[in-house]
């Protein structure tokens, strides 16, 4: 009988993690879909933060008294990125398939993998799914259903703010024991996006009914997958976090293709492909790596995680 080895073991954690994250979130964006004609993109950001906050922070009950000002910029930091992300991404999807905005959206979370690659193999990894993500693109101009540039911006911006999310996120996991960081950042995040959040709870007010998939999204699209994030970035270097996280546009073409009845054509299958085939090669690559005990973060131009997985050549 074979067992796991501890390397299998303390990747395929982050792994789980990240997966459950992009299900949950991509199920979550197809529930917020189906809130835009009755309080908008920008409204449905703003509630999902403001509930998803009041949930984590009666949860976790941070305990907010021992945070220096280092611990609070971070928080600060990423509660923004929060902001930006969630409101520009939802814009993006009032105009855009979930599948197409999720590929260029990821761009962001590519170009961080690509910044810190440093080994060949690993760069080939990002390619392939740059690659499929190119094919995600390229479907939504030559398809049948044409591109909305605007759109296309919008998703541009949240690539950007996903970026300094995974950044954010990466920090505070490592300057903030628990989940408490996270629930001060949507506290923060919800606080940004207040303007586009007092109608939207007019709405809801005057529309019980709204609640419940209000409430869906929350859960689904930020307090399961942040969490879940949160916990990986403790685990995972970041390079390997920004291409594993390219599950996203996979779970978004499947739920827009199964909640949302948005087609999937051959060349978004191949895209669908391509992307998993990277996850999978670079998943496979760290696993072939031994991995070293957590150690301090040590100081330099690009900020690791406390805990991560160190990838370490291969001994003889």
């Amino acid at each position: 009988m074979t067992t796991a080895t501890p390397t299998s073991a303390r990747i395929g954690i982050p792994i789980a993690l990240i997966a459950g994250s992009c299900a949950s979130l991509q199920f979550g964006a197809a529930l917020a879909v189906q809130l835009f004609p009755d309080v908008g993109a920008w409204g449905v950001a703003a509630l999902r933060l403001l509930i998803a906050a009041t949930l984590l922070v009666a949860v976790s009950r941070p305990k907010i008294r021992p945070w220096r000002r280092e611990e609070w910029m971070a928080i600060a930091w990423f509660g923004l990125s929060l902001a930006g992300m969630n409101g520009f991404f939802y814009a993006a999807i009032e105009r855009l398939p979930l599948g197409p905005a999720v590929a260029i959206e990821f761009l962001g979370p590519l170009a961080l993998a690509a910044a810190l690659t440093r080994r060949l193999a690993d760069a080939a990894w990002v390619g392939l799914a740059v690659t499929g993500v190119g094919l995600f693109g390229l479907d939504s101009v030559i398809g049948s259903d044409p591109l909305d540039l605007f759109g296309a911006g919008l998703a541009l911006i949240a690539a950007a703010f996903w970026v300094l999310y995974i950044r954010g996120s990466a920090r505070v996991g490592r300057l903030v024991p628990g989940i408490g960081g996270l629930a001060m950042a949507l506290a923060i995040a919800s606080v940004a996006l207040l303007p586009f959040g007092v109608p939207a709870v007019a709405v809801l007010a005057a529309r019980p009914e709204l609640l419940w998939l209000a409430l869906g999204t929350a859960v689904f699209a930020s307090v399961v997958p942040y969490t879940l994030e949160l916990l990986a970035l403790r685990r995972l270097p970041q390079r390997v976090f920004g291409v594993l996280i390219s599950l996203e546009p996979v779970f978004a073409a499947l739920f827009g293709w199964l909640l949302l009845a948005q087609t999937i054509g051959a060349m978004k299958i191949a895209a669908i492909a391509l992307v998993v085939a990277a996850s999978v090669g670079i998943t496979l690559a760290t696993r072939e790596k031994p991995l070293a005990p957590p150690e301090p973060v040590l100081t330099g131009a690009i900020p690791t995680v406390t805990g991560a997985i160190r990838i370490q050549p291969a001994r003889d």
